[in-house]
């Protein structure tokens, strides 16, 4: 009995988790203002004052690391410039990818095995502050690391003793700005003095109000406008503290609403004075003083590096996404246009019988050639009904018959050169919508699994020569060095289900994961995703278990939307890899079908989910 074999090209869906909290647009990205640039220095004094510095790591032209020391711990400083995301705290070790930036061996070379022993604000008020090394806890700094946080002006900058500028991450020239040019070799300067008045706990209520009634307006703006210190995102966090509308004008506030913006701004006050800060998420962001906290969080490191690093990455992945989109696209057209050109040319190939069949009339009936006919007509052999066959007048019978020959000759040699071309550019096409229908169903990013995915996707392409690698490994890209994971769910009768979510996990799953007592799961001729059940030897699943597998392995393919799909099943040492295949290309025998819904797959995602 003969095994049916089949050959699949496979692509790979996602199934998007919700958001460990929930993520701010972009384009409203919250600043690292100086209340939790405040929060910041007082946490890292109290924790990592002194450390010794042991490595220092660049990571893109936004980001650098270091590596610190105490006698109890170690960890990451991290340390950005990012226009949109300037801040320092402590977070995750970075990537394990080659270092090649100049202003890293720069801060290396100076202060590599030096002790931070301080971080301090330059000056009242201001976003800066300085990390001082010396040789050691109790000696007079040697270095004055400057870390500004201030938004798209953002910066750090190294200088020695006499405050001379060594090296800094963003060089501003005069001709950038003749007020405070940073270059090396200069004196490093203060940001210009602020004006606006200083918030103090000494200001009595009275004149408080009078200065911020003074001139009628918005409250919020009025705020903003007569102090400093405060940031768009503070100063709503204030108001809708006091249970107020940052929009309403100041004249319409009563004796008790001023009393209850007062007493938080007081807390706030007292916040900055004591350096006791409650981090947390809120609705939209995070907060550093409690307010309108909907979890409490026990560092503010921990808030910092969670937030912005989901931001970045969530900023790497749009970018990434419509590169890939765009990309694939131009290349998806132009391997169609080829393909037309050549379906035309294997179209008129098919006509290479004819030619031969009417040579071999011509010549079978020689004897009622006519000088100057431009057409005769004959019986066909098989048929005997009546051919037209178009004729050269200036040509002779057999010269006419020679002419079908040699084209038919050329037809034939063009269709056996161009139906494997042919047949090359449409698995090309085939493989390049199925990529393209993966990031297709990669919507929106939820968590770093996503840009993981992602980013082996675009490795994928690379390795099959789609993409340029310096091309998509750009800077502005948040990199990764992580893998991403297969979906894991358990089926009502308790064992495991593993999901590929792109063809290295689907290649992973098949020929390294999967055990002898397993069963492997793919919709029939139907791109998808791989899908592995966990089988402990000698375990029978029960039919519930194998339909709950069959219905997850509809519900991650292309044919999501029908209403049932065909599942085919087997053991892996039944499914194999074709000599030369691109990834996620399998062929598989010995199948068992099961008919399955998509729908009660997806059920049951949502249910595990929850």
């Amino acid at each position: 009995m003969r095994h049916q074999v089949k050959l699949l090209k496979i692509d790979w869906l996602t199934c998007l988790s919700p958001p460990a909290f929930s993520h701010t647009p972009l384009t409203t990205l919250q600043p690292v203002d100086f209340t939790v640039l405040t929060a910041i220095g007082a946490e890292l004094r109290a924790e990592w004052l002194p450390a010794r510095l042991e490595q220092v790591y660049q990571r893109d032209r936004h980001t650098v690391y270091l590596g610190l020391r105490t006698f109890q711990k170690r960890a990451w400083l991290l340390l950005s410039w990012h226009p949109q995301a300037a801040r320092l705290c402590v977070g995750d070790a970075p990537p394990r990818t080659p270092d090649t930036f100049t202003f890293s061996q720069q801060l290396k070379h100076q202060l590599g095995n030096l002790a931070l022993v301080s971080i301090v604000p330059i000056a009242p008020w201001e976003r800066v502050l300085d990390l001082q090394f010396a040789q050691r806890p109790g000696e007079p700094a040697l270095w004055h690391l400057y870390v500004e946080i201030m938004g798209k002006y953002s910066n750090v900058v190294l200088a020695n003793q006499e405050n001379q500028i060594v090296t800094a991450a963003h060089q501003v020239s005069m001709q950038q700005s003749s007020v405070r040019p940073i270059q090396t070799g200069e004196t490093y300067e203060l940001p210009p003095p602020l004006t606006d008045p200083a918030p103090t706990l000494a200001e009595p209520f009275d004149r408080w109000q009078e200065r911020v009634s003074l001139v009628p307006g918005p409250l919020r703006r009025t705020l903003q406008k007569n102090y400093r210190g405060l940031s768009s995102a503070l100063t709503l966090s204030l108001i809708h503290a006091a249970d107020l509308n940052p929009d309403q004008a100041t004249t319409s506030l009563s004796a008790a609403d001023w009393q209850r913006l007062f007493q938080r701004w007081q807390e706030w006050l007292q916040a900055l004075t004591t350096e006791t800060f409650h981090p947390g998420w809120t609705a939209d962001g995070y907060t550093v003083l409690g307010w309108g906290m909907t979890q409490a969080v026990d560092r503010v490191q921990t808030v910092i590096d969670r937030y912005y690093t989901s931001q970045l990455e969530q900023q790497a992945f749009v970018q990434l996404r419509h590169q890939l989109t765009q990309k694939l696209r131009t290349v998806l057209d132009k391997l169609r246009v080829k393909a037309r050109v050549f379906q035309t040319r294997l179209a008129q190939s098919d006509g290479a019988d004819r030619y031969r069949e009417q040579a071999d009339l011509l010549m079978a009936n020689l004897h009622h050639w006519q000088n100057g006919i431009s057409a005769i007509t004959l019986p066909d052999f098989a048929t005997e009904q009546p051919v037209t066959i178009p004729l050269n007048p200036e040509k002779n019978a057999v010269q006419n018959a020679q002419a079908f020959y040699k084209q038919h000759q050329k037809l034939k040699r063009a269709r056996n050169a161009i139906a494997p071309l042919l047949a090359e550019v449409n698995a090309e096409i085939h493989y390049l919508e199925q990529v393209e229908a993966a990031i297709a169903e990669l919507e929106t990013y939820q968590t770093a699994e996503d840009l993981n995915t992602l980013d082996e996707i675009r490795d994928e392409l690379i390795q099959q020569q789609y993409l340029n690698d310096p091309e998509y490994r750009n800077a502005n890209l948040t990199p990764t060095d992580s893998q991403s994971h297969p979906h894991r769910y358990t089926t009502p009768g308790g064992l495991e289900v593993l999901v590929g979510r792109n063809n290295r996990q689907n290649d992973q799953l098949t020929f390294r994961t999967a055990g002898d007592y397993d069963l492997w799961f793919h919709t029939q001729e139907i791109p998808g995703s791989h899908v592995l059940l966990r089988l402990k030897p000698g375990m029978v699943p029960d039919a519930i278990d194998l339909q709950c597998a069959a219905n997850l392995a509809a519900y991650y393919s292309r044919a999501r939307q029908s209403e049932q799909v065909s599942v085919i099943y087997t053991e892996p040492k039944h499914v194999y890899k074709p000599k030369g295949a691109k990834p996620g290309m399998t062929v598989y025998k010995h199948e068992r079908t099961l008919w399955a819904q998509p729908r009660l797959g997806e059920e049951w995602v949502r249910g595990e989910l929850k």
